[in-house]
């Protein structure tokens, strides 16, 4: 876990801003305060291009070219809210490395971020955040993210940040009993976000909310 991170020298926006977010994210019901914290000090404008880093504190989803976007902060807080609200995890699989924003929010309340995306160049970029931010305990891969990262497992939890049409088995096999998995599921007509918790005896699923993230797409790039 990497709580004391002092992201400060990396160049600061607004303070007012950023408690602007914060705010907003309170009134739609996040009030997990340790992932506010988080999410109130973590830079996300280096996370996009610098043409929108002035965009970086609105909570709203961004483009971070190859048509991927930086997910809007309240899905990033809801995602892992929902994910940790059991209690701590030691270690995380990410399916979908996108920006990397999500997993430098879950690196500062987790112990071990695991985080696989498909798109060599995104991860490459991503790589070079977690590099600059000092975040040590991010380990990634260029990956199809369907499949995970079995040699890593089994997970306390898995966050999926791209969307397929249902719950690919290779994660579920990943994780642990007693795991949570939180996926978007659906087409781009309509998509809900699930809640998926391993017990020993069987498999449940909770629809949570609807959403709208890109699909999870197999293969490599």
């Amino acid at each position: 876990m990497n709580s004391d991170l002092d992201f400060s020298g990396v160049g600061m926006t607004s303070q007012r801003t950023r408690n602007r977010l914060i705010e907003r994210l309170l009134e739609q019901g996040v009030t997990d305060t340790r992932i506010l914290e988080v999410i109130k000090s973590t830079p996300r404008h280096v996370f996009v291009d610098e043409a929108l880093a002035h965009r970086a504190y609105e909570d709203t989803a961004l483009p971070i070219g190859f048509n991927q976007t930086i997910s809007q902060p309240y899905i990033v807080a809801r995602m892992t809210e929902v994910l940790l609200a059991e209690g701590p995890l030691e270690n995380v699989l990410e399916v979908g490395t996108g920006s990397g924003y999500q997993a430098v929010v879950l690196a500062q309340l987790v112990s071990k971020v695991f985080t696989v995306e498909r798109i060599s160049g995104m991860l490459d970029r991503a790589a070079s955040k977690f590099k600059l931010l000092g975040v040590r305990n991010i380990s990634h891969r260029h990956a199809d993210g369907g499949m995970g990262w079995p040699e890593q497992g089994p997970y306390d939890g898995i966050i999926v940040t791209a969307s397929p049409m249902r719950i690919p088995e290779e994660l579920i096999a990943q994780l642990n009993v007693g795991g949570r998995m939180v996926v978007p599921l659906g087409n781009g007509q309509g998509q809900e976000l699930v809640l998926v918790t391993r017990t020993a005896s069987e498999v449940t699923t909770e629809v949570l909310e609807r959403v709208k993230f890109v699909p999870l797409v197999s293969g490599k790039a």
